[in-house]
């Protein structure tokens, strides 16, 4: 096929021409809204196509003419940057609140926060659905938008405290019979203050939002995956160490004993989805290669390990479904 430098619109699928082209209009359109008159740059293949076709397009050529404000806009190909895309990084409570609870139906960023813990409803379904979902946004809230901030901006230890003295601070407010307590802040902690607002309809009221926020961290910190996202993360740090060092078959070798079968697998141990992550990860982190005997090897030994295990699912998430 052509090289890089000669791929253009015409060489890419049906979808993703549509796709680039609606793309290039959207940006057109936002342009347009700024006043702007751009000079593009891009890094990577897709981002040179994007560039060019927004440079050719008609009615971004007549608005570069009349518009007054001066702008560079750079495209960069997410590919380029797949550990980054992959990693589990470092501290931030915000991100491992949207990568563990459930998404919201009918939304791609916010998630579902389930409202259980605040009615006299008694079940142990994790999924009650009679109880309709809280999620992250809110807007109506200025207590709930400075908590997400600083889930965002504040390592996880400080995100946590932070929760607990908006809930503390609220229930204060509202006369409520609470007992600050010092030291570490635990799920249970937070739980135990959210009880408080449970009977009180005006409390509730009040602070939904807020109640919503921190039912989504306490959720989150129970969640089974809280744990394997620090195992992954300590797994990339030892990765970063020793990559370096160690030559790619080492490090695969590593790797093997770690890829169970579902009927060995604990909770802690990884997934078939989890390897592939990881795997991603590693070879964007290397870069380019030597190939050779050794490395064959290893890496027709993790093949044939990822292929017996993903043989012996019961059940196929979507990914691997859509991989297979």
């Amino acid at each position: 096929g052509p090289g890089p430098a000669e791929v253009g619109l015409g060489t890419l699928p049906t979808e993703l021409r549509a796709a680039v082209r609606a793309l290039v209009g959207d940006l057109d359109a936002l342009f347009t809204a700024l006043g702007l008159r751009e000079e593009s740059f891009a890094v990577g293949t897709l981002s040179r196509i994007v560039a060019t076709e927004l440079a050719s397009y008609a009615p971004a050529r007549n608005r570069r003419r009349m518009a007054t404000n001066k702008a560079s806009v750079i495209f960069v190909d997410r590919t380029l940057d797949l550990a980054g895309a992959v990693g589990h990084h470092g501290d931030n409570l915000a991100e491992k609140i949207l990568s563990v609870l459930p998404k919201l139906p009918g939304h791609k960023t916010d998630v579902m926060v389930n409202m259980v813990e605040l009615t006299a409803l008694q079940t142990t379904d994790e999924t009650c659905s009679s109880i309709a979902p809280g999620c992250l946004a809110q807007p109506n809230d200025p207590a709930a938008k400075t908590l997400w901030e600083s889930f965002m901006n504040l390592k996880q230890k400080e995100a946590v405290m932070e929760a607990r003295r908006h809930l503390v601070e609220a229930a204060s407010r509202e006369n409520l019979p609470i007992k600050m307590s010092m030291g570490r802040v635990t799920p249970e902690q937070l739980s135990s203050y959210i009880q408080l607002f449970r009977n009180n309809l005006k409390a509730l009221e009040n602070h939904c939002g807020l109640l919503q926020l921190v039912l989504a961290v306490v959720q989150t910190l129970k969640h089974p995956q809280t744990s394997k996202w620090d195992n992954f993360l300590a797994f990339e740090r030892l990765l970063l160490q020793t990559i370096g060092e160690a030559e790619m078959p080492s490090v695969l070798n590593q790797l093997l004993p770690m890829i169970k079968s579902s009927n060995k697998r604990t909770k802690d141990d990884y997934t078939c989805e989890d390897f592939l992550v990881l795997l991603v990860y590693m070879y964007s982190l290397v870069g380019e290669i030597k190939s050779g005997k050794e490395l064959d090897a290893a890496e027709e030994e993790v093949k044939k390990a990822l292929v017996t295990t993903i043989c012996e699912e019961p059940e196929l998430s979507p990914v691997l479904q859509k991989i297979t």
